[in-house]
């Protein structure tokens, strides 16, 4: 039974009416007393919530208040404290990036969808692909190249033309974007516990920017790309409704 609930919301108009509406009638605690996450607003939202709120291992519900609301819930006021409690639990894993940049600087970061490259200049990037430790693709000429869970399957890496991967498959999805050569190479089926690694070749010249869900770091030289088991990320659904559905939905969209 969830009795603590605490509400976060998106700064657009909608979310923050409905964060007046449902606190008024629900109430309020703050997130680090709460028994779950009420998290009102779209996708990008949710995902910050989720990367916000991981440390406390709260479940996170989510009310669609934005546009596509591919992880959130129908929006309603009622019966709110019903939904949470019949509400079905779905755990998903991040993936951890590691990115090296042209100055010598690291930086890490977990993603929640995908990790994705991308060209930050008017010359195609030029990346090279390797599977623990195994170089599979000597040159990528590209726009982009992304790693997507299974969660993230249905966001950026759908709209380059990637496969829709199911919640439990096992697998990632490696997607080009725009690829030049080779032309037809239309990416990879991965196993998670795979490490992946890109290089950027001829990085000065042809500038390269990596995004962990949206966490842009500019001017890389390499990423390192795993999936990371150890941090779980809880998303309550209504019955009926959860991932599983909602991908197999999409692919007959």
């Amino acid at each position: 039974m969830f009795k603590k609930i605490a509400f976060v919301a998106s700064a657009t108009p909608a979310a923050q009416e409905a964060l007046v509406e449902l606190v008024g009638l629900h109430g309020q605690v703050a997130v680090d007393s709460a028994d779950v996450v009420v998290a009102l607003g779209g996708d990008g939202f949710m995902l910050q919530t989720l990367h916000e709120t991981q440390p406390l291992g709260l479940p996170v519900y989510g009310m669609n208040c934005g546009t596509v609301g591919f992880l959130m819930n129908a929006y309603s006021a009622d019966l709110l404290p019903k939904r949470l409690n019949v509400a079905e639990e779905a755990v998903i894993h991040p993936l951890a990036m590691t990115a090296v940049s042209v100055d010598g600087s690291v930086t890490q970061a977990l993603a929640i969808n995908e990790v994705s490259l991308l060209r930050a200049g008017p010359q195609a990037a030029k990346v090279r692909i390797s599977v623990d430790g195994v170089v599979r693709l000597e040159e990528l000429v590209c726009d982009g190249v992304l790693v997507a869970t299974p969660a993230g399957s249905t966001a950026y890496n759908y709209s380059a033309h990637g496969p829709v991967l199911p919640i439990g498959s096992g697998v990632l999805a490696l997607t080009p974007m725009a690829a030049f050569r080779p032309r037809r190479w239309r990416g990879a089926l991965l196993p998670k516990s795979v490490v992946v690694r890109f290089d950027i070749l001829e990085p000065e010249k042809r500038p390269v920017r990596a995004d962990a869900d949206s966490r842009p770091v500019t001017d890389v030289v390499s990423v390192e790309i795993r999936s990371e088991p150890t941090i779980r990320h809880r998303i309550l659904f209504d019955p009926g409704h959860g991932l599983e559905e909602r991908l197999i939905v999409e692919q007959f969209a």
